[in-house]
């Protein structure tokens, strides 16, 4: 299928009237819903891997194994030193070019950062904002990570957000809680129309890496809970526009359960992504 295009029943009107997100999963309003468009996007984000030569070698091999593939959006991340050469070796194909992280001044005296100018300069078109490694390692803030977003889109990249819950968040019973403070944090100070060029990325940080992955409809109900948020913040219009990727150990055994489902709209893949044949499977599944 071309498009995905579905009834996605993905709001419930208590929302508005103060009971609890499981008030509105029992209670779904089967009159209320919304016919939308969204061309699944996937991503590959290769993190602190591959030499200059091993990026090209890459990109090379996976562009005959997707060159045909218009029903889907697909982007590589490449580490800053292989963006250069990897955007020279993408002109002109139908996979776009993306950074890992963005800081949030044009340019100055900031060692070892690297503007949304520098990446638009080198092709990029997309940029990832908001890692759970970037989050969790480097301990970057939601106001900080609103900073990024918001920059890199006034600079004229699009951005991938991350979102995601650690595995005792979740245990705790705070994974809604956390996962809302991250997209309205995430979020702030935005309009509808900021968010034409974002798209949400779902790593449960617990399945990154780990083999381990949210099952299909572990993975819906979230998409669901974070479309909510969307439409809470922005409206109806804008949040069955917005497309949710789901990343966390996604392979090609599991792309086409996980793509099946009405609202995830894509994957940001990590370790599948370094291997043409898997990423290119996996793109394949969504279309």
């Amino acid at each position: 299928m071309p498009y995905i295009t579905v009834l996605r029943r993905y709001l419930h009107p208590c929302i508005s009237h103060g009971y609890s997100n499981n008030d509105y999963r029992n209670n779904f309003d089967e009159e209320r819903y919304v016919m939308a468009l969204r061309k699944p996007f996937v991503a590959g984000n290769w993190k602190m891997n591959n030499l200059v030569g091993e990026s090209l070698a890459l990109v090379e091999a996976l562009k005959p194994l997707v060159a045909g593939v218009a029903a889907v959006d697909m982007a590589v991340c490449p580490a800053y030193t292989s963006l250069h050469a990897v955007g020279k070796a993408l002109a002109g194909t139908n996979i776009q070019l993306g950074a890992q992280n963005a800081y949030v001044k044009e340019s100055g005296a900031y060692t070892g950062e690297i503007s949304p100018k520098m990446l638009l300069d080198v092709g990029c078109a997309w940029t990832i904002i908001g890692h759970s490694e970037r989050r969790h390692i480097l301990g970057e803030a939601d106001a900080f990570l609103n900073e990024k977003l918001r920059f890199s889109l006034a600079c004229g990249l699009k951005v991938m957000f991350c979102i995601g819950e650690l595995l005792e968040e979740r245990k705790d019973g705070k994974m809604e809680s956390v996962l809302e403070r991250q997209v309205v944090k995430g979020l702030e100070g935005m309009t509808a129309a900021d968010l034409d060029n974002v798209v949400i990325a779902y790593e449960p940080v617990w399945a990154i890496g780990t083999g381990e992955t949210a099952t299909p409809d572990q993975a819906e109900e979230v998409h669901v809970f974070v479309r909510n948020l969307i439409d809470k913040s922005f409206g109806a219009d804008a949040a069955s526009k917005m497309r949710i990727q789901y990343g966390g150990s996604v392979k090609p055994e599991n792309a086409s359960d996980l793509i099946s489902r009405e609202n995830v709209d894509g994957f940001l893949v990590g370790g599948a992504a370094l291997k043409a044949d898997s990423f290119a499977a996996i793109i394949n599944a969504c279309a």
